[in-house]
């Protein structure tokens, strides 16, 4: 008995699971809040950090068909972001590129990945530039 209700229970939520993988396969724009952010510096380790502290985006667009991120109003003087290179494996969403940062303020430049769960939309965000790293974790949902 508890064989055939856990293949009805499969049937019929097999679909969902599904549908929500599609949702987080970079076919559609995504809204991305960034949750818990650490940084971590060589010789003194990580750190949890606000938004505020290291000028990173609370909330972000990502669209990957347009190959843009765009970052929230508190940080509207920035232009999008470039999306330089896309993948998806079986689970994940994968993102990569550059940040040139301010202009004139050489520490500012970042290289970063981001990886979406393309079922639960969970994101991690890591980037790294001269003699930082950063670890952002965060959650999408489709726009």
């Amino acid at each position: 008995m508890n064989k055939i209700k856990l293949l009805c229970a499969a049937v019929v939520f097999a679909p969902v699971g599904l549908v929500a993988a599609a949702d987080f396969d970079g076919s559609k724009p995504l809204l991305c809040a960034s949750m818990e952010l650490q940084e971590c510096i060589p010789g003194v380790g990580c750190e949890r950090v606000t938004t505020t502290s290291i000028n990173a985006a609370e909330f972000f667009r990502i669209d990957v068909k347009k190959k843009t991120i765009i970052v929230s109003a508190r940080n509207q003087s920035r232009p999008p972001q470039r999306i330089e290179s896309s993948a998806r494996t079986d689970d994940l969403l994968i993102i990569q590129g550059s940040d040139n940062g301010v202009e004139g303020v050489r520490e500012d430049g970042l290289a970063y990945s981001i990886a979406i769960d393309k079922i639960s939309g969970k994101m991690v965000l890591t980037a790294s530039g001269d003699e930082v790293a950063f670890v952002i974790f965060g959650s999408c949902t489709v726009i």
